[in-house]
């Protein structure tokens, strides 16, 4: 770490923070900025934001009107060319969420500036979410409704027409799912009675993880093989990165269980969405759910909008209040750091 760094950190007047798209967190007014605006001088822009990729000099031109040290945004693109064209004030961007692949991080480090990410702050929520629509699926939940929203009221008036299922002694597949939301849907499920399956690349999950050794449970490599043929639901846990980008399609659809479910929470663009589609109009397995798309919100023309057999939320898992504010919190937490000690936590570059 240079040497500027630690002065320019050292200073008792608060460093100058951008909020570059605050919209998107803070979307119905409800969190409180007030602890990050004690730490800062805050600037909060409440936009959605997420069109700035498509004018890199409108997010330099706010980052430099407020001479700003630190920048925070929430899942937006962060172009290299805006990285480039920062000026020697920026020495810090904070991504508001878990994954950072919409960041240039090499970019940034080759500019002696640091990036961080808050890794632990939708744990639950995003779990839970996962679980919600596992819960849906084995009762029919979405289709029932789908049925009454269309005058349907047969399952009322007559027989139940739609499959009804207990979860207990079914298998869950968790794909890349050893890490902390992944391990959190795990204890959910076992508590509900299911096994569960954990991919893993080395096979075994690592020393110390408390589901090592579980009785319903059994970690496995090969996720083709020895996972998808048997599970009766596929919950998707994998980072966003160029080896996993695209990375479950029809190859890995068809060894699915005709009557198999696949979930998503993690990021869209890990399933090859158009083989997807194409799957789901084959019919190949029951039904997908998914909390987040290759592109949110999806194309107009995308055939996920109109796909029986396809349930989408607005990659809602990190929305709930308590979330949104934990994050907020966290993102404290980090730039409290890098005033402190000169380095904020939970770097990633």
């Amino acid at each position: 770490m240079s040497n500027s760094r630690l002065l320019s950190t050292s200073t008792r007047s608060p460093p100058s923070a951008v909020f570059l798209n605050a919209g998107r967190l803070d979307y119905d007014g409800a969190l409180d900025f007030g602890r990050l605006s004690s730490i800062t001088s805050l600037t909060l822009h409440r936009v959605d934001g997420l069109n700035y990729a498509n004018d890199p000099e409108e997010i330099v031109r706010r980052v430099k009107e407020c001479d700003a040290e630190i920048i925070i945004t929430k899942e937006m693109e962060l172009p290299a060319s805006a990285v480039r064209a920062f000026g020697p004030s920026v020495r810090l961007i904070c991504e508001a969420g878990t994954g950072y692949n919409n960041i240039p991080v090499r970019e940034a480090h080759d500019r002696d500036v640091d990036v961080c990410n808050v890794p632990e702050y939708s744990t639950d929520a995003v779990a839970h979410m996962a679980v919600t629509y596992l819960m849906n699926f084995s009762s029919s939940m979405f289709q029932q409704q789908a049925m009454l929203l269309r005058g349907d009221r047969s399952n009322f008036t007559d027989r139940m027409t739609v499959p009804l299922s207990e979860l207990g002694g079914k298998t869950l597949g968790l794909v890349g799912g050893a890490g902390r939301i992944g391990s959190r849907v795990a204890d959910v499920a076992l508590a509900l009675g299911m096994d569960v399956i954990v991919s893993s690349r080395a096979g075994r999950l690592p020393e110390g993880h408390r589901l090592a050794g579980h009785a319903r449970v059994r970690t496995v490599a090969d996720v083709d093989g020895l996972l998808l043929p048997v599970a009766d639901y596929v919950s998707i846990h994998c980072p966003l990165n160029d080896e996993t980008r695209g990375s479950f399609g029809r190859k890995q659809i068809e060894r699915m269980k005709p009557s198999a479910f696949l979930i998503n929470t993690a990021r869209g663009a890990i399933l090859d969405e158009a083989e997807l589609i194409e799957c789901m109009r084959e019919g190949l397995i029951a039904g997908a759910g998914l909390d987040t798309q290759s592109s949110e919100p999806p194309p107009q023309d995308s055939g996920l909008w109109t796909l029986p057999n396809v349930w989408m939320t607005p990659h809602a898992g990190w929305r709930r209040l308590e979330t949104r504010q934990r994050l907020i919190d966290q993102i404290a937490d980090n730039i409290e750091a890098y005033i402190s000690a000169g380095k904020a936590t939970n770097i990633v570059n």
